[in-house]
């Protein structure tokens, strides 16, 4: 077993996390620290790594808290949709691990974000605040229509997340080209590495979007990666707010790996500010052909 993984397993076991009247629960609290929201309602699917069990906390919940503890940022974790419709100014970042239509109950059954909620959430994002959205975050609010159509009026939400969720194949090793190994948590990477994950094929993506991470298609299988190479990760700016996300994130171990984590660090820095680099857009460049769809299941 790792040390990172067995940091993990530890903190499940061992944090005790301050709860308050309205769900939320945090950890070590330092006003200097930037203040990330993490959100992971599930309306739709639950995924295990945000499942909580009894009085404990998430997988994620867990790691995301230990990162902040070793690289300066505080979390506080709700899967209450009500935390929208109070002040958001307090926080710097939102960090989503969601699914399905958040302002239902939906599967996991806890209070709904209200439509206005949504709608202060992106407003706050347009006014400065920073959002990292992994995985499902792609597999939420969805565009109206026929799924293998691209949009060009996604879904508000989708429209600032900048790429959509269409399908998904069995989970399988990949390549995965690094496109910019100059951005936080990519920095002194090889230009491809290969992990086992459970691949987002992704539509509907900005044009504008600062592309970091392609997901390498050819020798896959399943009809889902029967296309040419496309996003899994990218960083881009809405309004005055920094935007990230990163398709990865499905499997316990892909969350307890250094890899990731190095990842979600460095995008929590770039979109609390931390850390400050260009996110000009790139997408005709390195995934030129990233609109093509594969074929309908």
């Amino acid at each position: 077993m790792s040390r990172t993984r067995r940091r993990v397993l530890e903190l499940l076991g061992a944090v005790t996390f301050l709860k308050t009247a309205n769900g939320r629960a945090a950890g070590d609290n330092n006003k200097n620290k930037p203040k990330v929201l993490f959100f992971s309602k599930s309306s739709g699917f639950e995924h295990d790594v945000v499942k909580r069990t009894g009085e404990g906390h998430s997988l994620s919940e867990a790691t995301l808290t230990e990162l902040g503890r070793t690289h300066g940022f505080d979390i506080i974790a709700t899967k209450d949709g009500r935390m929208f419709d109070s002040d958001l100014s307090q926080y710097d970042a939102f960090f989503f691990f969601t699914t399905g239509n958040l302002t239902e109950g939906g599967t996991d059954a806890t209070p709904p974000m209200s439509a206005r909620g949504k709608e202060a959430l992106l407003a706050a994002i347009r006014n400065g605040k920073g959002f990292i959205g992994v995985h499902s975050a792609s597999d939420t609010f969805h565009s109206k229509g026929d799924p293998y159509e691209t949009r060009q009026q996604p879904d508000p939400y989708i429209a600032m997340l900048g790429g959509e969720f269409l399908s998904h194949g069995s989970q399988q090793e990949a390549r995965v080209k690094v496109a910019d190994t100059s951005f936080p948590g990519l920095r002194g990477w090889s230009e491809t590495f290969t992990i086992k994950e459970e691949w987002y094929s992704l539509k509907n993506f900005s044009k504008d979007i600062h592309v970091l991470l392609v997901l390498d298609t050819e020798g896959m299988h399943d009809s889902d990666y029967r296309r040419p190479p496309y996003p899994i990760a990218w960083a881009r700016k809405e309004g005055k707010g920094s935007v990230y996300f990163n398709a990865m994130g499905h499997r316990g171990d892909v969350w307890t790996s250094e890899r990731f984590q190095q990842m979600l660090a460095g995008a929590v820095a770039w979109a609390t500010g931390a850390e400050d680099t260009g996110v000009d857009a790139n997408l005709s460049k390195v995934a030129p052909e990233a609109g093509a769809m594969p074929p309908k299941k």
